[in-house]
Parts: C-alpha cells; structure tokens; sequence
C-alpha cells in the first residue's frame, strides 16, 4: 500500500475530529506534489475566527481562511482558547498550537494549521452558486498553498496560477484568489 504524501486531519475549534465530507481525503488527493507531511484544518465559528484574525492579523473582521505554517507558530506562541490542539492520546495533557508533538505522527513533517470559518463558508457558498463542501475545498487549497509559502501578495501571480491549475485539476470551478477580483454582486464584500 502506498503511504500518502499528505495526512490531512479536520477538527474542531478544539481539536475533535469532525465528520467533514471527505475533505482530508479531498485535499490530499489534489495536493501539489511538494505537499509533505501533516496538516490540520480547524472548522471553526465565525466569532473564534473573528477572535484569531483580530489576534494574529490585526483585523476586527470575520475572514474565511487563515493559514499558520508550522515554522512560525513557535515563533507567535499558542493559539486563543477557541483553536486548541490535542494530542490523540487520552493521557497527554492538551497542548497549545506551538507545541506540534501530537500531529507531527511519525516521521511527516507538520505544514501546519488551516482555520477555516463555517459560517462565513456557507454565506460564500450560497454566493457562489455551489454547495458548502466545494467552498470548503476552495478554502483548504488555498490555506495549504500558503502552508507551502505561496503569498498571493507578493509572488508575482505564482500562487494563483498554482491554484487555478490546481482547482482545474480537481474539477474545482472557480479559485480565492481569481475570484476576489470579481465577487458576485450577493456577497457584500
């Protein structure tokens, strides 16, 4: 059997599994191929996503997805009570998002940490015209390609033709990035 490049575990707001339509399978069967290692995507509420934009962005907003690549969550310490890791040992104790012990299983490397709004995902959805499970994919590919260093900012439109490819690949119609340029009229963005 064929180990996977990508392990992709979906939780909580506070580290539980949850059931996600087979998003985790999803994102690691249309990974790029440098996608290495473990990767954890937090469905969270609009308000605990609000809580870590304002926290680790400086924005008073509710976004859709933020990325927290793994070399630099040490770097800004653990995250708010509403995101919190736990190892998937009963006997270990909790243990903030810095601390990548319990998700680094085996020799894969942690990427890090997707967090992704559930609320602000099915207003988008509906925006857009597809179901919430196509829009959380939208965001999951996206949030990983930032674990992977792209920064739509300032990469001279690498990360966009990595997504458009991508999502094209993946029978996606419609990526974040060429999307933001043309928000449906419904959005209010």
């Amino acid at each position: 059997m064929r180990r996977q490049a990508l392990r992709v575990l979906v939780t909580d707001g506070d580290g539980r599994r949850v059931p996600s339509g087979g998003l985790g399978a999803w994102l690691a069967r249309h990974a790029p191929a440098a996608a290495r290692g473990t990767v954890s995507i937090a469905l969270v509420s609009d308000a605990a996503m609000r809580q870590l934009n304002r926290k680790f962005r400086g924005k008073n907003s509710v976004t859709d997805v933020i990325s927290f690549p793994a070399e630099r969550l040490n770097a800004q310490g653990p995250w708010p009570k509403t995101v919190r890791r736990r190892s998937n040992r009963s006997h270990d104790k909790e243990k903030p998002a810095g601390n990548l012990g319990p998700w680094a299983i085996g020799l894969e490397p942690a990427l890090g940490d997707i967090a992704i709004a559930t609320g602000r995902a099915e207003r988008q959805a509906r925006d857009f015209g597809h179901s919430t499970a196509t829009e959380l994919r939208v965001l999951a590919l996206h949030g990983l390609l930032h674990l992977l260093g792209y920064d739509h900012d300032a990469d001279q439109g690498d990360m966009r033709k990595l997504e458009e490819r991508l999502r094209r690949r993946a029978g996606l119609a419609g990526g974040l990035i060429s999307r933001a340029e043309r928000p449906p009229a419904a959005s209010g963005r």
